[in-house]
Parts: structure tokens; C-alpha cells; sequence
């Protein structure tokens, strides 16, 4: 690289920044910039915090020009003065900007979405999951009359878990072609397929293990739910279901499924436990 592609190349990573600086400031409720009544080509972006007007970014014109160009942002005229606006294109920008640095999360796909980082199992590694397209995430942050959320931590953990074993399981019918798993596949080579196929046989048990013991019913409400993403009302309808029962429903399905995975929210004691607890004749008396 020769010096004057490096200096170029820092030029451009500087306006980079600038203009993100520019849309995250913008990006505030009730944000706007304006040319600076104390330096020569500089925009001020000021905001209301605390009932007090505050600067909240100090960035060259050159900037705000670069984002009018691009359509990120607009003029908008506030009694005899023009002042800078976000616009719906620079907010799906910034959301790209802002997507987590991991191959799942594409940027064009990332504008559309709420990626949140969470182990999906004590102790294990978090995963990007999107909670803007997951009903049980819709559902975690509603509340209800007494103001307490309507889903549990444990429920929706056990309704991640199962969607997690859905997708690895590959039982979900593809409507696209898949072009990107054959190219990874052609260019890992013949094993690829192996271990996708163990991964997805394990996923299988797993599942068939969680549908026998929440039953068949609601091992199909789960599916549609946590698998193929159906919000409630279209189960409903599909099933013929009275409105809002769907709720009540998918929190007996997945009280049943946190209690076959483990992560209850609740103790239920000795009395009330199910399985097999040990081994031995009818007679057999614990040694203490």
C-alpha cells in the first residue's frame, strides 16, 4: 500500500465515523442539528435531557452534506430556521452499522431485526438470537394484570431450547434453495455432510424425547410456535380455537417442557415428582 492509499484510506475511516456519530446522535428522541453560530462549517446535533438542551455531537458540515446526498438525513424547516432530521433510510443504515460482528447476523438482514446475545444453556457459550422475529420474546416482554411478565425466564428458556433442537433437527420444510450449504459443503469437503447429519439425528432425539413428554398436542402448538414462528393468532385460527386461549395453552406447553428439561421455575417437592426415582424391591428402605 503506498502512502498516499493509506492516507486516503484514513480519510475515508474518519468520515466513516464521523457520519456514524452523526446518525447515532440524530437517532435520539427529538434530535436535530444545525449549522453552528460559533465555528464556520461545523453542525451542531442538540438534544433535550433532562428538560435541558444539551450538545450531543460537533461534527464538520461536510458530514451532514455526505448524509444529505445518501438520503440519510433531511432538511426540515422549524419556524424561520432549517434544521437536520434522521430519516427512516438512516435509521435502517445505523441498525446495519450496528449489527453484531458474527456470519449469522448479515447487515441488510440485521436492519430488520433485534439480535441479543444468550446462552441457550447454563453455562454454555451466548448465541445471536433475533428476538424480533420470536413470539415467545414478543410474549416475555408483554405483561399482564398484575403487572408481572407473562412468560417466565424458565418457559422461555425450555421454548428456545426446543426451537434450537427444531432448526438443528432440519425437520423445517425449505421453501428456497439452499446455495450457501452447498458451497460450504463442496468446500469442506465429503465429511461435512456427516457431521451435519449427527448433529441433526441427536437433534431429533432430543425433540421426540421433549414431544413424548409434553404430549402430542402441544408437542404440535410448540412447533408451530418455536419452530415455524406462528404468531399466536394464526394458531388459533388455524385450530379453530376461541381468541387469546392460545396463551393459556402455550404456558401449559412449555411449563411441561421447562419441567422435562429441568429448569422449572418452581420446586414442586418429593410428593409430586414423576419417573423413576431409584431402583429397588417394593421393600427397599434408603440405608442411613
Amino acid at each position: 500500500m503506498t502512502k498516499n492509499s493509506r492516507k486516503k484510506s484514513h480519510v475515508d475511516d474518519a468520515a466513516a465515523r464521523a457520519l456514524r456519530r452523526l446518525l447515532e446522535a440524530l437517532s435520539e428522541a427529538g434530535a436535530r442539528a444545525a449549522a453552528s453560530d460559533l465555528e464556520d462549517d461545523t453542525i451542531v446535533v442538540l438534544a433535550a435531557r433532562n428538560g435541558v438542551t444539551v450538545v450531543r455531537a460537533r461534527l464538520p458540515a461536510s458530514t451532514g452534506a455526505a448524509a444529505i446526498a445518501e438520503g440519510l438525513v433531511e432538511w426540515e424547516r422549524e419556524g424561520a430556521t432549517r434544521r437536520l432530521r434522521i430519516t427512516g433510510a438512516g435509521r435502517a443504515h445505523l441498525r446495519r452499522l450496528e449489527a453484531p460482528a458474527d456470519s449469522t447476523a448479515e447487515p441488510f438482514r440485521a436492519q430488520h431485526s433485534l439480535y441479543v446475545a444468550r446462552p441457550l444453556e447454563k453455562g454454555a457459550r451466548p448465541t445471536l438470537v433475533n428476538e424480533a422475529e420470536s413470539p415467545l420474546a414478543w410474549l416475555a416482554r408483554r405483561k399482564g394484570r398484575d403487572g408481572r411478565p407473562f412468560l417466565q425466564p424458565a418457559q422461555v428458556e425450555a421454548g428456545e431450547r426446543f426451537r434450537r433442537d427444531v432448526e438443528q433437527a432440519q425437520i423445517l420444510q425449505r421453501v428456497t434453495a439452499n446455495w450457501e450449504a452447498s458451497i460450504a459443503s463442496s468446500r469442506r469437503g465429503s465429511d461435512a455432510g456427516v457431521a451435519v447429519t449427527e448433529i441433526a439425528i441427536d437433534a431429533r432425539k432430543r425433540l421426540s424425547r421433549a414431544c413424548d413428554a409434553v404430549g402430542p398436542e402441544l408437542a404440535g402448538l410448540l412447533t408451530d410456535v418455536c419452530g415455524y414462528l406462528k404468531g399466536l393468532e394464526l394458531v388459533e385460527s388455524e385450530r379453530g380455537w376461541p381468541a387469546r386461549s392460545g396463551k393459556v395453552v402455550l404456558r401449559i406447553a412449555l411449563d411441561r417442557l421447562a419441567r422435562h428439561y429441568g429448569i422449572a421455575s418452581e420446586a414442586t417437592g418429593p410428593a409430586r415428582a414423576r419417573g423413576v426415582l431409584h431402583w429397588g424391591a417394593e421393600d427397599y428402605r434408603p440405608a442411613l
